[in-house]
């Protein structure tokens, strides 16, 4: 007999790297905060305030992780699902603040260069770009549609590209004495997480918004349900998702005189499942010339 892991399982799995995640992030963030300090360096300075937000990020995340898995309750019928929506939009909001201090203060190091200990700043970048490395690792490859761990791996690559460029701008600076490299290799990372946060801002705005899922053609589930035998017309359609890759969909369908409503409903809801992946959909049946609406068209 085959033995297969309860989705439970897999998601206490989730948790626990999230947690391991956290506590390294933390003593990196530190070990970067003290060594920017005394090496003088912004680059690492700006990467342990962007960790910083990053370790309450990937306990936010944890928190959305843990919260989702309870049950729906009388007050929240759909469950806890779309904390994970709202910890991605809340880490997208919380890189641009970072991105923006990061400009502020490197703009500052352009015109006013200060003295950095670039063998210092070479050794604690090395270290904290291996340690992003171990945390990515430990997330490890994440669901296109879980919108919770992508956001907490997006501080993560942040983080990690924080470090690659701390540890570029200490070897310009210990070779060639650039301490100009310091600054703008800051303004560089800065500008590559606003296009990654922008992308998950984006998603997770979607989302909240009530937005037709990208994969999702509404007129091609439309035109797909109205090829039905039977069918005279599809209106009201609202279709959403709870989550990332969690579909849902209202509709209204009218039948001709005489068709069999239980059949025609079974057949519906078998094209959402089948072709469009909407495993929960609400559909209401309506006969002849019955139409509640303006949008009510005849095939």
């Amino acid at each position: 007999m085959s033995v297969h892991a309860h989705p439970h399982d897999h998601a206490a799995t989730g948790e626990h790297r999230l947690l391991l995640a956290f506590a390294l992030t933390l003593l990196t963030l530190l070990a970067e905060a003290i060594g920017g300090w005394w090496s003088g360096s912004l680059a690492l300075l700006a990467d342990a305030g962007h960790m910083f937000v990053d370790a309450i990020a990937l306990l936010l995340a944890w928190g959305g992780a843990h919260f989702a898995q309870r049950p729906a309750d009388a007050l929240r019928s759909f469950g806890y699902a779309r904390l994970e929506v709202l910890v991605g939009y809340s880490n997208a909001l919380a890189q641009f603040l970072i991105v923006i201090w990061i400009i502020i203060e490197a703009a500052a190091r352009l015109t006013t260069p200060e003295p950095i200990r670039a063998p210092a700043m070479l050794a604690i970048a090395a270290s904290g770009f291996i340690v992003n490395l171990v945390v990515l690792s430990v997330l490890g490859h994440h669901d296109h549609d879980d919108l919770n761990t992508a956001g907490a791996r997006l501080h993560v690559l942040g983080d990690l590209l924080g470090s690659l460029g701390a540890v570029i701008a200490a070897l310009a600076i210990w070779e060639f004495g650039w301490l100009w490299t310091d600054p703008a290799t800051s303004i560089l990372v800065a500008l590559l997480i606003t296009v990654s946060a922008w992308n998950l801002l984006r998603r997770t705005a979607h989302i909240l918004l009530e937005g037709t899922p990208d994969d999702l053609e509404s007129e091609l589930l439309i035109n797909t349900i109205r090829d039905e035998s039977g069918v005279i017309d599809v209106h009201h359609v609202h279709v959403w998702q709870l989550a990332g890759g969690q579909h849902l969909a209202t509709l209204h369908v009218r039948v001709a005189e005489g068709a069999d409503a239980d059949h025609m409903l079974g057949n519906v809801q078998r094209v959402l499942r089948e072709r469009f992946r909407i495993t929960h959909a609400t559909v209401q049946m309506e006969r002849g010339d019955d139409c509640a609406g303006t949008d009510c068209h005849h095939h």
